[in-house]
């Protein structure tokens, strides 16, 4: 199976924030944090820098008048904040039995396929944008 461009730069983005969420986990558990707040640590700021890459990089959205943007940025909240507490819960159902790191790559995975198909159909999606490759 052949991935689009657009796909290709979604998993790429996704997996250089995914590094670095995890780097993100490991400081945060290193400084005292528990599983749980650690991920929580690491989903906000990887998910704040996945935003950015993936609107204007990844779908080529470089629209930022703020009625689109504002809308935009309440429909990825709203997605984060599901996101965020699914993969809270699984690290704290998963606490002491899977490492933290293990917990995220997991809730990571599962996210990526509803996220992809959110933000190219409702979030991203504008049928005036020039498709990017």
């Amino acid at each position: 199976m052949k991935l689009s461009p657009t796909a290709m730069r979604y998993l790429v983005i996704g997996g250089g924030v995914y590094v670095f969420e995890l780097v993100v986990i490991v400081i945060a558990q290193a400084l005292g944090a528990n599983a749980p707040l650690a991920v929580a640590i690491g989903y906000v700021l990887g998910t704040s820098l996945s935003f950015i890459l993936q609107k204007f990089v990844t779908f080529g959205d470089k629209r930022t008048h703020h009625k689109i943007l504002i809308p935009q940025i309440i429909a990825t909240l709203v997605l984060v904040l599901w996101n965020m507490g699914f993969s809270v819960a699984l690290a704290a159902i998963l606490n002491g039995i899977v490492p933290a790191v293990i917990t995220r790559t997991v809730a990571l995975a599962i996210t990526t396929i509803w996220n992809f198909y959110i933000y190219k159909t409702r979030i991203f999606k504008n049928d005036d944008i020039e498709p990017l490759g």
